[in-house]
């Protein structure tokens, strides 16, 4: 989804709560307000929000009681709005933001905890894609530990399956129009709502699911003040991985070939089961490697039918969201094609940057480059191509 197509989209930062569970001995500071890495939490929410091209502005709801530590923090930014003051509750705050944008209201409203300073392009991207095939959607993470239930508090009723339980993160994406009706009904409600993506359940809202971020944590209580300070230091426990890939095709019949995920025209075309591109295969193959992974085989059998002519975009992106969902990170690719015909040169700026959204990176984290084999051997004889590929990924430590 190009998101700088989608014009309209303001992120709304709740930010008008006491953060009484995160306090800090000794200090009154509300925890939107305490620094992290020297900066305010807010202000560095903010920061990140207004970063991420798509969106057009960024509205912080404040309490009432703190319009002046607001102020001390100095936030200024061209996408930046006035602060709207918010409610009692976190669900009346959501409502007065969403209706400080009634005058000139936005095509879609994104809506995100002030306590969440972590969030990236990358997952605001996921959370947009979900919307198009929904009526609201939020970032979720998987609930990797057994849950049980309690009615008392001392003795389990029974446990839950947890392959059917996500944790849900912000930020929230909701059809500006949609969301503000919503709300405005339950208002009405006895009961009170955690988050938006419950008022659109509610409300009978399709709400679909998109990939969250280990990295996008909520701070809530002290201890997460320093799991914060680690993140930005960079001492999370990471380690380098480093993978390998090969992979080659042979020509056949065809007029096109599919290469670092361009389509270039050509005498011949490449064979294989999927639509034969060699450069995401070997790239997908060495992320794979990083991970310990098997490869492509391993994900996508050959025999299976479900797989012939597939994008092999599918596969680079399943291994690039398997180190996501690990809490790692793709450092950089570097993919060596090897080929007389047809000329690459051309498309290395469409395939870095092809390869870059599929892997959720900046551009400037791929080499694509090419070279001959002197007209030796098949590749020589323009039987086929040859790609080889590498992958630098930090993972947490131990991580499997």
């Amino acid at each position: 989804m190009d998101l700088s197509k989608k014009p309209g989209i303001v992120a709304i930062v709740v930010a008008a709560g006491r953060g009484e569970r995160a306090a800090h001995p000794g200090s009154d500071v509300p925890k939107q307000y305490r620094p992290v890495g020297g900066i305010p939490l807010l202000a560095r929410t903010i920061q990140a929000l207004a970063a991420v091209e798509a969106i057009d502005q960024v509205l912080p709801v404040i309490n009432r009681d703190h319009v002046a530590l607001y102020q001390s923090i100095g936030l200024t930014h061209p996408k930046l709005l006035p602060p709207t003051i918010g409610g009692a509750t976190r669900q009346a705050s959501c409502l007065a933001g969403l209706e400080a944008l009634a005058a000139e209201p936005p095509e879609i409203v994104l809506i995100h905890d002030a306590a969440r300073p972590f969030v990236d392009a990358l997952l605001v991207g996921g959370v947009m894609e979900a919307l198009e095939r929904h009526d609201a959607a939020l970032p979720v993470m998987a609930v990797t530990d057994t849950i049980k239930r309690s009615a008392d508090g001392i003795r389990v009723t029974n446990t839950e399956d947890r392959r059917t339980l996500f944790a849900a993160q912000t930020p929230q994406a909701f059809r500006y129009q949609t969301i503000l009706e919503a709300h405005r009904r339950a208002a009405n409600e006895v009961h009170e709502f955690t988050d938006d993506a419950a008022i659109a359940e509610w409300a009978g809202m399709s709400v679909g699911l998109a990939e969250g971020g280990a990295a996008n944590i909520k701070i809530t209580l002290p201890v997460d003040f320093a799991r914060a300070e680690r993140l930005i230091a960079g001492d999370v426990g990471m380690e380098t991985r480093i993978g390998s890939g090969y992979d080659v095709h042979p020509f056949g019949p065809g007029n096109t070939v599919h290469l670092g995920g361009v389509a270039i025209p050509h005498e011949a075309g490449l064979v294989g089961h999927s639509d034969a591109d060699a450069g995401l295969h070997a790239l997908t193959d060495a992320i794979y490697g990083a991970i310990g992974e098997g490869d492509i085989g391993t994900h996508f059998p050959s025999g299976d039918p479900q797989w012939r002519g597939v994008d092999s975009g599918v596969f680079l992106g399943h291994a690039a969201g398997l180190v996501r969902q690990r809490g790692g990170r793709i450092v950089n690719l570097d993919l060596t094609l090897v080929c007389e015909a047809p000329k690459i040169g051309p498309h290395v700026t469409a395939m870095r940057a092809r390869i870059a959204e599929l892997c959720g990176i900046e551009p400037g984290r791929v080499a694509v480059k090419a070279t001959t084999n002197e007209r030796m051997g098949f590749v020589g004889r323009r039987e086929g191509i040859a790609a080889l590929a590498a992958a630098s990924v930090e993972m947490p430590r131990f991580a499997s």
